[in-house]
């Protein structure tokens, strides 16, 4: 996964500019999609809410942000 991909399925999960979804992952996977938000929240694409880490998933909650710069 890249961070075009994980940002269509922020968009497809959202409902207005909230978004919630939850993600299947292993460790590895878990510290990439990690480094994958960083990066959106530091191009200003998103704002996390919340993260919660379970046991084999990661639950993101947040907003889109649509204005560009």
């Amino acid at each position: 996964m890249n961070k075009v991909e994980l940002l269509k399925k922020l968009l497809n999960s959202s409902k207005g500019n909230l978004f919630s979804l939850e993600f299947p992952t292993t460790k590895e996977t878990e510290k990439m999609i990690q480094e994958l938000i960083r990066v959106l929240e530091t191009e200003k694409r998103i704002k996390l809410r919340e993260n919660v880490q379970r046991e084999y998933s990661v639950y993101l909650h947040g907003i889109v942000k649509y204005a560009s710069e």
